[in-house]
């Protein structure tokens, strides 16, 4: 495959990871008659395990390879501290959105990786760039409830946005493709720092909001989320 050709698939490739988000979006705006209540915080769950799988199998293990020592520990701890900078910020002005944060913190690395991979990996590419869509699916599932419960906008105009953030992924592509493919070390820090900040809103603010009071769901959901990641992971070795 030539430069321009992997370039240009890179892209198109990430786009198709990321038009998950706009498709768990429109699930969730469907949800009504398709998913009933009781499903819907082990989606959130899900979620919350395909997160924990990301931070867990790809991010930390790929970017302490590529930075390691201490400074792949300054990099994961710094990204966890400076989303709870942004997090008490959002909270402060009464806005919302940690679901939509780590999703976008968990597509735009990996989107980033998919790019600098497929220089060198053709396979390992098409496998992440599922594993990206299937994660995607109900991260957007669980922010388009989120942002809709919390800034009562209409339904249409959120999932356009999503839509439109489905664009961060080509992006972030196109700079692994051009950039970080030859600065594994940099790749590697954002990845770390992306790991310490999903943490932080996983266990700050989607668990939470993931637990309902004698059900069984959630806990599973979340189960099969990180064992989604797992299926990902081996496949990926």
């Amino acid at each position: 495959m030539t430069d321009t050709a992997s370039f240009v698939f890179a892209l198109l490739l990430a786009g198709a990871a990321g038009l998950a988000m706009p498709l768990g979006a429109f699930v969730a705006l469907k949800r009504d008659t398709i998913i009933s209540a009781r499903l819907r915080h082990g989606i959130t769950a899900f979620g919350g395990g395909a997160l924990i799988s990301a931070v867990a199998l790809v991010l930390v293990p790929d970017g302490a390879a590529a930075v390691g020592g201490v400074a792949a520990v300054l990099c994961f701890l710094g990204g966890g501290v400076l989303f709870f900078g942004v997090d008490r910020a959002l909270e402060t002005n009464g806005g919302t959105g940690a679901q939509l944060l780590a999703m976008l913190l968990d597509y735009a690395p990996e989107a980033a990786a998919l790019g600098a991979f497929l220089a060198v990996d053709f396979e390992t590419s098409l496998l992440l760039a599922g594993l990206i869509f299937l994660q995607n699916l109900p991260e957007g599932y669980s922010a388009f409830n989120e942002i809709s419960a919390a800034r009562k906008q209409p339904a249409a105009r959120i999932v356009a946005l999503f839509a439109a953030l489905a664009l961060v992924g080509p992006g972030a592509a196109a700079i692994g493709v051009l950039y970080l493919s030859e600065m594994p070390a940099v790749l590697g820090g954002i990845m770390l720092a992306a790991a310490g900040g999903i943490l932080y809103l996983v266990f700050q603010d989607i668990a939470p909001q993931a637990r309902t009071t004698d059900d069984w769901v959630p806990p599973l959901g979340a189960v099969a989320g990180f064992g989604l990641g797992l299926a990902g992971h081996l496949a990926l070795g």
